[in-house]
């Protein structure tokens, strides 16, 4: 069985929200790590989640840590490799700001907000057959019109082809707990993807697109 590839991605999302609400958040964002769930519970493309097995590879302790800054990952995102899909977070849709009902646009009025920030994957490869193991994570913060407890975000997954088209597609929660004392939660989730590649095709031609789903009451 051929080596592992492995390629860590690093994303900044949008930091500069220029909303009162994230300077304060901000200034306690250090206090704690609040409780999630990564809304790992199976794969998503019919693979097999296995978080956890190897610290070595691609984890949720090691995303959670790269969502809260301070993980050690390095390369870039959308990296190209030839032999291994890259993760594509556009950033339109890397965030969502949910606001209150009737009150889109109104810094104000903001309820929460969710920010996807890291990427990271690994390949293995065995003559076309292609199996990819990737996660992502993020954070949720507090908005001046928020209230405490457990927030769920929509994400949508998609693998597309050296043309664009889709060839894979799957929707899942994110899950995480904010308050006042801890206004910024973390979640992170992983994954495993298997495909045969087509021939005369490279794995690096596919990418996966991770996207908030903004067809949510209050999305803006």
């Amino acid at each position: 069985m051929p080596p592992l590839q492995k390629f860590h991605d690093r994303n900044c999302a949008g930091r500069s929200i220029a909303l009162a609400f994230v300077l304060a958040a901000g200034a306690s964002a250090g206090c704690g790590l609040s409780t999630f769930t990564s809304g790992l519970g199976g794969s998503v493309f019919g693979g097999s989640s296995n978080a956890g097995a190897d610290p070595a590879k691609v984890n949720d302790d090691e995303l959670l840590a790269a969502a809260r800054g301070d993980g050690n990952f390095t390369g870039a995102l959308g990296e190209v490799s030839a032999n291994c899909p890259r993760i594509v977070m556009p950033a339109r849709d890397n965030n969502v700001t949910i606001y209150e009902s009737g009150r889109a646009g109104d810094a104000l009025a903001v309820m929460h907000r969710g920010e996807l920030t890291r990427t990271a994957r690994e390949c293995q490869i065995e003559g076309n057959r292609v199996t990819v193991k990737y996660g992502f994570s993020g954070r949720v913060l507090l908005g001046p019109k928020g209230r405490g407890g457990a927030i769920g975000l929509p994400v949508k997954i998609a693998m597309t082809d050296a043309k664009r088209e889709a060839v894979r597609a799957e929707n899942l929660k994110v899950e995480t707990s904010v308050s006042l004392e801890k206004p910024i939660g973390y979640f992170s989730a992983v994954r495993t993807v298997t495909f045969e590649l087509p021939l005369g095709s490279r794995p690096g031609e596919y990418e996966i697109n991770v996207t908030f789903d903004r067809n949510i009451p209050g999305a803006g």
